[in-house]
């Protein structure tokens, strides 16, 4: 029997010879466009910050505005009482996607784990698109319900799952825009087959909301499909942080008498929220913002489509490079470095074994020139 030292050295170093350990940089700056570390300043093409309005001015008064009212809340809303200004955005939140409820949470990762613990239970089953988030898959594998695992957006492999007998409820759980490939999911179809066998649908669209849809409304407003659960989080276009579970009356008010994740939670500080209100407006305003983006998109797609890599099918913010090896990525990405540019690795167990990537996110606080010389840095590693 190894110790835990022996245990954790072990697994450390199975990991340092698979080159799929990972680093925390320390950045002393960071604007979205760029970034600075050790005193370097990169372009950076890593950030999740699709709209750039992390760096708004409205947005940071807002927050220095709502800070005045306490650095934190200091306890959960069931003990301390829950502020207006939380209501306030709950409420702006379910009207903008039309929900009846909204309930904040004070991560996405929080608010996918707090949505599987809470609804599965023994003998229900989860059907989960196999690249969903790992805050979903892991919720999944350690609840009560039996997981399974439909081939990624592959809608005869959910039939499959969804044909077969359950002695109770079944979640499918699905994202509308992937984090690692960048696709979208088939919600319509998804929707369907799922209404048609009286099961619930949860959707995740941490990478969508904000970005795609009438005024930023996301995957599912633009597919038309309501889910019974809708999560959106506030990591990424919102430039912020958070989540919020959109639901109907019944399932919210559930969820505040039995959610262990929401009611054992120090409340979100009344600093975000006031920030969060904001960003919701500028987002709601956004379209230019949108259009600049996908003009990056375009542009970016147009440029890569001759790399000697794989380029993912995606018309969203994320743009892989699938390269295959861990150590390729890790190369490709240290002469991207050299290069000035902020670009990461991404590799197992965050994706499939074999598909090492360069994940390349656009954001509308780009310029074209940046991705010209993204482009041509690209072009020179490739021909060496």
């Amino acid at each position: 029997m190894m110790s835990w030292s022996e245990r954790i050295n072990k697994e450390l170093s199975i990991r340092l010879s698979m080159d799929a350990l990972r680093q925390r940089p320390i950045i002393e700056y960071n604007t979205t466009r760029w970034l600075i570390s050790k005193g370097r300043k990169y372009l950076n093409f890593s950030s999740n910050d699709y709209l750039g309005l992390s760096q708004n001015p409205m947005i940071i008064e807002h927050w220095q505005q709502g800070a005045e009212l306490g650095a934190g809340t200091g306890a959960s809303v069931q003990v301390i009482g829950y502020r207006l200004q939380q209501f306030q955005l709950e409420q702006d939140l379910a009207k903008w996607l039309d929900y009846p409820c909204a309930l904040l949470f004070n991560s996405g990762f929080i608010a996918n784990q707090a949505c599987i613990y809470l609804l599965a239970r023994k003998r229900d089953r989860i059907i989960a698109d196999k690249l969903c988030h790992a805050s979903l898959i892991e919720a999944a594998s350690y609840s009560p319900a039996k997981l399974y695992r439909f081939n990624h957006n592959r809608l005869d492999s959910l039939v499959s799952h969804l044909n077969k007998p359950c002695l109770g409820n079944t979640l499918v759980a699905t994202e509308g825009i992937f984090s690692m490939d960048g696709d979208q999911s088939p919600l319509i179809d998804i929707a369907y087959q799922t209404h048609c066998q009286n099961s619930w649908l949860l959707v995740d669209d941490a990478h969508g909301i904000g970005v795609i849809g009438e005024g930023g409304k996301g995957s599912c407003w633009q597919h038309k499909v309501k889910p019974n659960i809708l999560i959106v989080t506030f990591g990424k276009a919102f430039g912020v942080s958070g989540a919020a579970v959109l639901c109907n009356e019944a399932t919210a008010e559930y969820f505040n008498q039995f959610s262990r994740h929401l009611i054992y939670s120090t409340a979100m500080p009344p600093a975000q929220v006031a920030a969060l209100q904001a960003a919701l407006r500028k987002i709601q305003e956004g379209d230019g913002l949108r259009k600049k983006l996908k003009q990056h998109i375009a542009h970016f797609r147009a440029g890569a489509k001759s790399l000697p890599w794989l380029l993912k099918q995606s018309t969203s913010a994320i743009q892989p490079l699938v390269v295959g090896k861990n150590s390729l990525a890790l190369y490709l990405a240290y002469r991207l470095r050299l290069a000035g540019f902020w670009i990461t690795a991404i590799r197992p167990p965050t994706v499939p074994v074999g598909t090492s990537r360069l994940r390349i996110t656009l954001t509308a606080a780009h310029e074209l020139e940046d991705i010209d010389r993204l482009l041509e840095a690209l072009h020179e590693v490739a021909s060496k």
